[in-house]
């Protein structure tokens, strides 16, 4: 009897790790079952120094990720509940998971309800030309809340409430997410994986201390006020500059050789 596939695939070389949506035959959706592995994941990722960037991507050509699989909720009879606030009881994006490290969503085809929970909180989000992006809460009479407030983040307001409030009677087309700025860059299905690991390469080469924090100035902005946000900002730099990559970087640059960055980690 063979044995089941992993319903998430965890990989990691060259400082990068690689997550991958495993369940193809059911549109990559999400189980109950696949949420602890998904914390186990980003906490790896995020307290592991060795890693210092993601990639998360799905299985296949046709599906990124469906959402919750209908089917199991409603054998369930319902959606589970919880009791506790979000940070203790949703797990499965980098940011639900406190990882301050880059992320690259590579979508590799339709993405649909939870699913968009990878998308919203990537840090760079890559598509191929035939994905698509839908919200499906209200069909199945659930509320659009996470992913949808993430989506206006990202989008005009009304191109948020659309996806939300039409359910799957709109799919947004790859192109239009990306004149939009849901979407980074556009690639073939071909090259789609070699542009996500280019981008993850950059980033590695890079100071990890550096990036974290930049990331946190950028993503922290959308919280407060411009003047607020820059003073945050210049907190996050002027305590980087006792790290000795502030240091290392500089002279690395005059003495024209590669830095080696401090990292915790051995290489």
């Amino acid at each position: 009897m063979s044995e089941q596939a992993p319903e998430v695939i965890f990989e990691k070389r060259d400082h990068v790790a690689r997550i991958t949506l495993n369940r193809p035959h059911k549109g990559n959706s999400l189980t109950g079952t696949m949420m602890p592995r998904m914390k186990e994941i980003w906490g790896e990722v995020r307290d592991d120094p060795w890693i210092r960037a993601a990639i998360i991507t799905g299985s296949g050509d046709r599906h990124f990720c469906t959402g919750a699989d209908v089917n199991v909720v409603a054998d369930r009879g319902g959606m589970s509940t919880g009791t506790g606030p979000l940070t203790d009881e949703v797990h499965w994006s980098p940011k639900q998971n406190r990882v301050w490290k880059p992320v690259i969503s590579a979508v590799n085809g339709l993405v649909a309800g939870a699913g968009l929970h990878f998308v919203v909180d990537a840090d760079i989000v890559l598509a191929v030309d035939h994905a698509s992006f839908m919200d499906t809460h209200v069909n199945v009479g659930l509320v659009g809340a996470m992913e949808n407030i993430g989506l206006a983040k990202r989008l005009p307001l009304g191109s948020a409430l659309r996806m939300t409030l039409m359910g799957k009677s709109y799919r947004m087309p790859a192109e239009r997410a990306y004149q939009l700025g849901l979407v980074d860059e556009l690639s073939t299905t071909e090259g789609l994986m070699d542009a996500a690991e280019e981008m993850a390469g950059a980033i590695v080469r890079n100071s990890p201390a550096a990036v974290s924090l930049s990331q946190q100035a950028i993503w922290g902005s959308l919280e407060v006020g411009y003047a607020q946000a820059c003073e945050y900002g210049w907190a996050l730099l002027r305590m980087h500059w006792a790290h000795p990559d502030a240091k290392e970087g500089p002279r690395a640059f005059s003495e024209g050789r590669e830095p080696k960055w401090t990292t915790g980690a051995e290489d």
